[in-house]
């Protein structure tokens, strides 16, 4: 994974945030989604449910992924770690205070700075990682622990509810990944690639209605490109987003056992 593909999330890395956001960074997040009016039962629901803690997180964890947590991802929190060919990766939903002072670190990395337009103080990433956290739950930021370590940031979104959808023929659940490699020792090396085939075939195994992970680097950043082809993606088309021409990558449930 080289320098360019340390980022591949917003900006002009794969996995890019789409709509009025992508190009102004951390600025309101109004237009972020598309409008979604979630019924008055579901929420009422979401206060009620109490379930089990999933593997690796505690009640404080739980407590504050519980409100967006919920069917959009299908309890992204409860699914566990899972074993990829570099280790043992666990999604773990981001908690603000505990994770805020690595996360800014790795946004202020030059090669990270470039896409996802995050550096700075503390205060901008903290708005950020805010808006996401206490959503309605059809993003999800979490930090990736390869064996305990932290060492990536990942967003797996809903992308037919995202600005995306209109730029693209959605399908219902399509499911979105952005991923930020943070350690520069961890680039270069093709965990980028191997990490990501192993969250999006974690993504399809857990989410049954989802048939397509999605991700969009843009057009130009043909190292990012490459490391989405490693990982099972396929070149799916050209998209004009906002700030980019992107190339939309897609990793197909009927083809994840041949690519």
């Amino acid at each position: 994974m080289s320098a360019e593909e340390a980022a591949t999330g917003p900006g002009n890395a794969p996995g890019a945030r789409s709509g009025s956001d992508e190009a102004d960074g951390p600025a309101d997040d109004s237009e972020d989604t598309l409008d979604l009016r979630l019924p008055d039962e579901f929420l009422a629901l979401l206060a009620e449910e109490t379930e089990k803690p999933g593997v690796g997180l505690d009640d404080r964890d739980i407590a504050e992924t519980h409100a967006t947590d919920d069917d959009l991802l299908d309890h992204l929190a409860r699914w566990g770690p899972i074993t990829t060919p570099a280790g043992v990766l666990h999604l773990l939903p981001v908690r603000v205070e505990r994770d805020l002072p690595l996360i800014s670190r790795w946004m202020n990395d030059p090669a990270v700075a470039a896409f996802w337009s995050l550096a700075g103080p503390e205060a901008v990433a903290e708005q950020y990682l805010r808006r996401r956290s206490d959503g309605d739950g059809r993003s999800v930021p979490c930090l990736g622990l390869l064996d305990g370590t932290p060492m990536s940031y990942w967003e797996v979104y809903r992308a037919d509810l995202d600005p995306l959808a209109r730029h693209y023929p959605a399908r219902p659940h399509d499911t979105g990944v952005h991923l930020l490699i943070g350690g520069v020792a961890d680039r270069g090396r093709g965990l980028g690639s191997a990490l990501l085939r192993a969250v999006a075939d974690l993504i399809l195994a857990k989410r049954p209605s989802c048939a397509r992970v999605i991700a969009e680097p843009d057009l130009r950043n043909t190292p990012s490109i490459s490391a989405f082809l490693s990982a099972g993606f396929r070149f799916s088309a050209e998209v004009d987003l906002p700030d980019k021409r992107a190339a939309l990558m897609v990793r197909d449930r009927a083809l994840r056992d041949l690519l």
